[in-house]
């Protein structure tokens, strides 16, 4: 089913973390999340598997509501068969995501053939949901497909499903006026941008209106690795980007360069995070409610120091310094907030470390003063309400298996700014 023709005319920025939303990419659960298994889980980034049919309810239920709130809301799958039903930018996700050091070079052609012959909503659904040997006509594979079947049975992959396209935040970062197309961490995350990418460079919608900052998916970027769980274009030119498990500082210094040579921010605030799985970004232990309040895990956040990158006439374009106040502090004083309201994710430890592994503090905001948190942590919830925070719940029993909730979720790629 295509999708209707963008409603939004504003120029693709975001602007901040609060403002409006206007525009938002999201993957709805599908084929990829019906390959979990208890054994492949871990490698795919999974905590568990999860009840597709009811986590597809759940996130058709969230998609609703944000666009009850007058949000663009525009979904992965139906916008990658847009796009490869364009010959050209079938050819380029093709050549670029089926290449020998991924499927071995006795595969290439006869998985191209295959793929090439599916009509785009199909293609479309394999390039996110996997291609297993399985599956795959033996009139296509002839000895190499059953090598590969005897040594590693059907639950081989010819390509492999990404189920963390549902957490649609971390491949690329709209920050103001362009957008980042990053390098991630773990290999069960890497063809992610090159989906992405292909959106961007040959959907109708996006063609010839993308600016990009940072970043190639067709390169090897080494240790220089960024998600968008730890990017937050916050406003005044300040971005925050979290060091953390999957953000590497090859990869913020080279970000914070990019953003100066082009004038598109004046400062990138680093915060300096435990690489550890249940902080993996910084949008799982802090985000914004409204203007002048966050929610933050206290255990980690209090302990993140701040550093901040400006330009520089120095080699690298770029300087940086540990910023004197605390975490928070400095962040409020670079929006120009006076005192920023702390929610902390609440209760005893147990319980703030119960909710903050259900991704109670991953907040996304509708506009300032409306979110969108998962209903589970009731708690939490109780006290952002208190604050004067209107909470919109969304069922999150499946959908944050992968240890992702509404900010996760959602890349907004048309955002106000706060004021």
């Amino acid at each position: 089913m295509a999708q209707a023709p963008s409603k939004s005319s504003a120029p693709f920025g975001v602007h901040s973390e609060v403002g409006q939303l206007r525009k938002v990419m999201v993957c709805a659960p599908g084929r990829a999340h019906q390959r979990l298994t208890p054994s492949n889980c871990d490698t795919l980034l999974f905590d568990d598997v999860m009840w597709v049919d009811n986590a597809k309810r759940d996130h058709f239920d969230f998609m609703q509501k944000m666009r009850d709130r007058g949000v663009d809301v525009v979904e992965m799958h139906s916008l990658l068969a847009e796009t490869v039903a364009i010959p050209e930018a079938k050819k380029w996700i093709l050549d670029n995501q089926v290449v020998p050091n991924q499927v071995g070079l006795g595969l290439v052609d006869e998985i191209k053939s295959y793929l090439n012959g599916l009509k785009p909503r199909d293609l479309a659904e394999t390039l996110i949901g996997g291609l297993s040997t399985e599956e795959f006509p033996e009139t296509h594979g002839g000895e190499m497909l059953t090598l590969v079947k005897d040594a590693a049975g059907v639950t081989e992959y010819l390509l492999p499903p990404l189920p963390n396209t549902l957490y649609t935040r971390d491949t690329t970062c709209w920050i103001y006026g362009g957008v980042t197309l990053n390098s991630l961490f773990w290999p069960a995350r890497h063809e992610e941008p090159i989906l992405t990418t292909a959106i961007y460079k040959f959907h109708p919608d996006f063609a010839g209106k993308v600016k990009v900052w940072w970043g190639d998916p067709t390169e090897d970027h080494g240790l220089a690795t960024v998600e968008g769980g730890d990017v937050m274009p916050i406003g005044k030119g300040v971005v925050l980007i979290g060091m953390s498990e999957r953000t590497s500082r090859q990869g913020i210094s080279q970000v914070a360069a990019a953003l100066f040579k082009q004038g598109a921010a004046e400062r990138v605030i680093v915060a300096a995070m435990p690489k550890l799985r249940a902080a993996m970004h910084l949008d799982t232990v802090f985000t914004f409610a409204d203007r002048d309040c966050v929610l933050l895990y206290p255990d980690i956040v209090y302990n993140i120091h701040a550093y901040s990158y400006r330009p520089s006439n120095k080699p690298g374009g770029v300087e940086l310094r540990k910023d004197e106040k605390p975490f928070v502090e400095t962040v409020g004083d670079a929006l120009g907030v006076k005192k920023m309201r702390v929610v902390e994710t609440g209760g005893n430890a147990y319980m703030r470390e119960r909710t903050q592994w259900d991704s109670g503090a991953n907040l996304v905001c509708a506009s300032p003063g409306v979110v969108f948190a998962y209903d589970r942590n009731t708690y939490t919830n109780t006290l952002l309400r208190k604050q004067g925070i209107e909470v919109i719940t969304i069922v999150g029993a499946e959908l944050g298996r992968g240890r992702g909730g509404g900010h996760c979720m959602t890349c907004p790629i048309i955002r106000d700014a706060a004021d």
